[in-house]
């Protein structure tokens, strides 16, 4: 079967700045092709620094405007965006599948998560309050009012390209703020375009959200580095993260940056074993693996560690491989060659290293069979690097003590679980797990748009959603007020 994109996305093949569609100064372009079956979907512009300064540009003569209308306003764009989402589900999860090997499951879910981040922003325009402050001079009122920071860069991921696009644009239009989107190239339509679209159908103002497709390696630093940014968001890979903080911090650009992971799942003694199983395949398999709070590692103590291996495999080998249109459909392709032969060799090191291969381990085209690991030690390949992908490296430990040394024994801090039955000593070894989130008796695989959520050490800057990403995305002002005539000494 063919793999087309709906009317709705195959219209969105050109720049998207100051509302209109333009094509790029460049003439060069990018194909875009689908993890499916490898053939070409479409083709976007390859945007050139030039693109990027006339987006911002755009951005930026459009933000005062934008800011000042009331919050009903803008309310009524987010609600409208809203309604377009729901209009055009089907075309969504069906360019995600197409775009990214996303499964029914995981583009509806994706959906789902969206709808969340923008209710929250809808209502952030009538949130947002000024607070008062203390005075240690008679007669004076001290406010502080918070006011948008300005122009966002949003440098957007594929893997779940329209949800955690939407959570750093919807919160930033919603305080007043206007974007530039640098797309991810391997889905520059549901990580960018798509977007656009939908915001132009819902009346959002010209400048408000500007999209500029384009190879990271010609623009990525042209859009981190830019003087007008006043805020860039990124989620992505360290590696990536590293270089777009420098150089935003070299304009003294602050920045919301979730990073990688490598995410253990720590099951004690005491866990229930066939909980702790269904949590760790979803928590491992959801979308191919290929999610940065999702299971790396699975630490399993050594008295039910062969139960919970056998367990896990069995479940494992269950789950459906296949063209991830087909709605039975739980392990889709890979999104591109590259990533794919690194997670095979990942598995190949791991096994020359000593550990077994319990199941899984090969590949036909882009489609990775899911894969348990036993045996496996911290240092092993699959263990100690952030595989991206449907693979289970499960490790024994024999205390709490050793657990957390394992848990903790990486450069990342993005998330966690822990299965126990007993609460308190979850607890207990949830927080000595340096990581951003934790999860008890679940699996790190939640969000919640009022919940902050980001990382530790390499797995980030700063935290999305909640109180967090108003405050990033909004500057406070000091605003006093002398009542009286105030005495000064000269």
């Amino acid at each position: 079967m063919a793999v087309e994109l709906p009317q709705l996305t195959s219209e969105c093949t050109g720049l998207f700045i100051d509302g209109e569609w333009t094509p790029s100064d460049s003439t060069d372009r990018i194909s875009v092709s689908t993890p499916i079956d490898g053939s070409e979907l479409t083709s976007v512009p390859a945007g050139c620094n030039a693109d990027v300064d006339a987006a911002y540009e755009a951005a930026a003569a459009a933000q005062s405007e934008w800011a000042s209308i009331t919050p009903d306003e803008r309310a009524a764009v987010l609600a409208r965006f809203a309604e377009r989402v729901d209009e055009h589900e089907d075309a969504l999860v069906s360019t995600l599948a197409a775009e990214s090997g996303s499964v029914t499951l995981k583009g509806s879910a994706e959906l789902d998560i969206a709808r969340g981040f923008i209710d929250f922003a809808a209502a952030l325009p009538h949130e947002l309050h000024g607070t008062t402050g203390p005075a240690s001079v008679p007669n004076k009122e001290n406010r502080i009012e918070r006011e948008p920071a300005g122009v966002v860069g949003v440098i957007s991921p594929w893997n779940f390209p329209f949800s955690l696009t939407i959570r750093a644009v919807a919160p930033a239009i919603a305080l007043g703020n206007t974007v530039v989107i640098k797309p991810s190239s391997e889905t520059p339509i549901t990580s960018g375009l798509c977007i656009a679209k939908l915001f132009e159908l819902a009346g959002a103002p010209a400048g408000v959200v500007n999209v500029v497709t384009g190879r990271g390696s010609d623009i990525g630093d042209r859009m981190a580095s830019h003087p007008t940014a006043d805020v860039i968001a990124f989620t992505g890979s360290t590696g990536v993260g590293r270089r777009v903080s420098k150089l935003a911090a070299e304009q003294l650009t602050p920045q919301a940056m979730e990073l990688g992971g490598n995410n253990p799942h720590v099951v004690l003694e005491d866990a229930d074993v066939d909980m702790a199983v269904d949590a760790g395949v979803f928590g491992t398999y959801l979308h191919q693996g290929q999610v940065c709070i999702s299971l790396n590692r699975h630490l399993v103590h050594e008295s039910i560690y062969d139960e919970y291996v056998r367990k896990l495999t069995e479940r494992t080998e269950t789950l459906p491989i296949g063209d991830p249109r087909d709605a039975e459909t739980v392990i889709g392709p890979i999104i591109n060659e590259t990533e794919r032969d690194e997670l095979l060799e990942y598995v190949s090191r791991t096994e020359d290293a000593g550990a077994r291969v319990e199941t899984g381990g090969d590949a036909e085209g882009l489609y990775l069979e899911p894969t348990v690991l036993s045996g496996v030690h911290n240092d092993m390949a699959a263990a100690c690097n952030e595989h991206f992908g449907p693979i289970a490296p499960v490790i024994p430990f024999g205390s709490d003590e050793e657990a957390i040394e394992i848990a903790n024994d990486t450069e990342y801090g993005l998330a966690a679980s822990v299965h126990s039955g007993d609460r308190r000593r979850a607890e207990s070894v949830s927080r000595r797990i340096e990581a951003g989130m934790v999860h008890i008796n679940d699996q790190p695989i939640n969000s919640n748009p009022r919940i902050p959520f980001g990382g530790r050490k390499d797995s980030g800057i700063g935290q999305f959603n909640g109180e967090a990403i108003v405050k990033k995305f909004t500057d406070p002002k000091w605003i006093s007020i002398q009542t009286e005539p105030r005495s000064y000494p000269f």
